[in-house]
């Protein structure tokens, strides 16, 4: 059996928590509090997240693309052996 210690929490998902300030940036944007939802209709509350899901989903692949193409420059300097771009 494992003891549990309260003051270790579990590692978050770096990009599930840049995803949710992303949403929640975007519900800012639209003039209403993230924390305060619940006082929208049913209909409203979901296209606003709806939309902030879409735009943070297009945020995220940015990120993604960006660090794919440092990713891939670094292993060209790498190949290359010099430290410059080919």
């Amino acid at each position: 059996m494992t003891a549990t210690d309260p003051d270790v929490h579990p590692m978050e998902d770096p990009e599930r928590q840049l995803e949710k300030t992303l949403i929640d940036d975007f519900i800012r944007s639209r003039g209403h509090d993230p924390s305060a939802l619940e006082s929208l209709s049913e209909d409203e509350r979901a296209r606003l997240l709806t939309e902030a899901s879409i735009h943070a989903a297009g945020k995220l692949a940015e990120v993604e693309a960006r660090a794919h193409f440092v990713r891939n420059m670094h292993e060209a300097r790498e190949e290359d052996g010099t430290g410059r771009l080919a």
